[in-house]
């Protein structure tokens, strides 16, 4: 809406150009997160901390409709979201040390299952909710489930491992000329990461336009961001092939080591993305396909 409160619908340009620099700040501010927890706070209090930045956030997108709204409760969601994204997981792992850190494998495999019934979840649900209810209750929802989050985490405070910050010393480490080149050496591996991520977010955007012009019934009519749901839906029927089945046969003779599972996927991923180019080609053709195929 605008300030009249009158209807003022975004460019299919304008929405994705918001849609991407949203997730560029959503990949950016783990930066300065994982400084300031690792130097001044620790994981625990910047999670928890930049936890409520994120539900102010939702708060915002829920009761203002405006463009200001949208850029300032998007802005919130990518401080908070962005600045807890690289203390999650090294917070789940400091729960373990050397009597138990055989079960590593299982608590993040179980730990990546609940992230993507959430992601598929809210895939599934949060549309519905826009159309039935509107905006107030598309965004509302999710923050309330994050402030409840929230609530909880907080309510386990003396039941974590709490590692502490290593304060200007940290810091001094990082930026010392031995600590610029040992993150030199990852750069190779940084930029083939940020290619992909650059491609796989475009389902957050062009593959949602992708799909408007496509026959979208399989069993039911899917709005077109909607056409998401098969990735988390996937991701949580292969972790169990994977872990159970496909690592342990490889194993046998080619030991998957996390790097190598890293570079196997990164090429695989190539003929994945040609498949939404081909597809975009074929509707710039003239032909119309289901999503199913």
């Amino acid at each position: 809406m605008n300030a009249n409160g009158e209807l003022d619908v975004m460019t299919d340009d304008q929405a994705k150009t918001w849609f991407h620099v949203f997730v560029t700040a959503v990949y950016f501010f783990p930066i300065f997160g994982a400084i300031i927890s690792d130097a001044f706070f620790g994981k625990y209090r910047t999670i928890l901390a930049l936890s409520i930045v994120y539900c102010l956030g939702h708060l915002t997108l829920a009761i203002d409709d405006t463009r200001t709204g949208l850029a300032i409760g998007l802005g919130l969601i990518a401080i908070g979201s962005g600045g807890i994204k690289p203390c999650v997981s090294a917070h789940v792992g400091d729960q373990f040390g050397q009597t138990n850190a055989d079960l590593l494998p299982r608590v993040f495999a179980w730990f990546y299952f609940a992230i993507n019934v959430g992601a598929l979840a809210s895939i599934l649900f949060a549309e519905p909710l826009l159309h039935r209810f509107g905006s107030s209750v598309a965004f509302g929802v999710p923050g309330v489930l994050m402030a409840l989050a929230t609530l909880v985490f907080w309510m386990g405070r003396h039941e974590f491992v709490h590692i502490p910050p290593g304060g200007v010393t940290f810091l001094r480490e990082v930026f010392s000329r031995e600590g610029l080149a040992a993150l030199g050496k990852l750069f190779i591996l940084y930029t083939f990461i940020a290619m992909f991520w650059a491609l796989f977010d475009q389902q957050g955007s062009a593959w949602v336009l992708q799909a408007q012009r496509m026959d979208r019934h399989f069993i039911v009519d899917w709005d077109p961001s909607q056409a998401q749901w098969l990735n988390p839906a996937l991701v949580l029927l292969f972790i169990p092939l994977f872990n159970r089945v496909i690592y342990p046969a490889f194993d046998r003779f080619w030991p998957l080591t996390s790097l190598r599972k890293i570079s196997l996927g990164l090429f695989l991923t190539v003929p994945a993305f040609l498949l939404p180019a081909w597809l975009e080609a074929r509707l710039d053709a003239g032909e119309s396909g289901n999503i199913v195929w």
